[in-house]
């Protein structure tokens, strides 16, 4: 049990959820998870920051047995049992035109899609960027409903996108599976940079 710290205003309990006693997750329970909780999870972390609103992060969610045996063709070897076995799993990827939709999200700036993302290149790395930061946001997001999230790097990136999302506009950034974890003895937690190893004050 950590020391309660005054300066963080999340409750020992919560950090505990979201960072502290979370894993990433291998094995999972036969218990279903719901759209009703995956829309819950979006509705929270919706709100995590991006440049100028961005919002390039685009989602299937692989239900059926048919569009499982689709993605699985797709994964590395060693994610396809676990990927096969997950209740549900979510396959993240950004929108590269994304720019479009900026003058609805950044109204302050309505030209700031002409301005900034009108070279494609460009538009492709803030896309990636922005995309990968709510990506980060969604798995904190899954930890926050009591659940467990097993990402995942391993998969012919093409073959997914050709799969799930259309080619040349969309780039698959990373592969989910979302559960409640299986009750066996987490394996021990690796080791993490220090503080000193981490900041400099300049």
């Amino acid at each position: 049990m950590h020391p309660p710290d005054p300066v963080l205003r999340l409750d020992e309990a919560a950090q505990d959820l979201l960072f502290r006693q979370a894993r990433s997750a291998d094995a999972f329970t036969d218990e279903p998870v719901s759209d009703a909780t995956v829309e819950a999870v979006h509705d929270l972390v919706k709100y995590g920051p991006t440049a100028f609103n961005q919002q390039p992060l685009r989602v299937v969610l692989v239900r059926s047995p048919e569009s499982r045996r689709r993605l699985v063709g797709h994964l590395a070897r060693g994610n396809r049992e676990k990927t096969a076995r997950a209740p549900l799993t979510a396959v993240l990827a950004v929108d590269r035109d994304f720019h479009t939709e900026l003058p609805r999200l950044f109204p302050a700036h309505p030209q700031a899609a002409d301005r900034y993302y009108a070279q494609r290149p460009v538009r492709e790395a803030s896309a990636v960027l922005n995309g990968a930061l709510q990506a980060a946001y969604f798995i904190i997001g899954v930890r926050a409903a009591g659940l467990a999230a097993g990402p995942m790097s391993g998969f012919d990136a093409d073959g997914v996108t050709k799969e799930f999302f259309t080619p040349g506009r969309h780039e698959v950034l990373i592969v989910v599976n979302i559960g409640r974890p299986a009750a066996h003895p987490p394996r021990p937690r690796g080791p993490r940079l220090g503080y000193g190893q981490v900041f400099t004050t300049v």
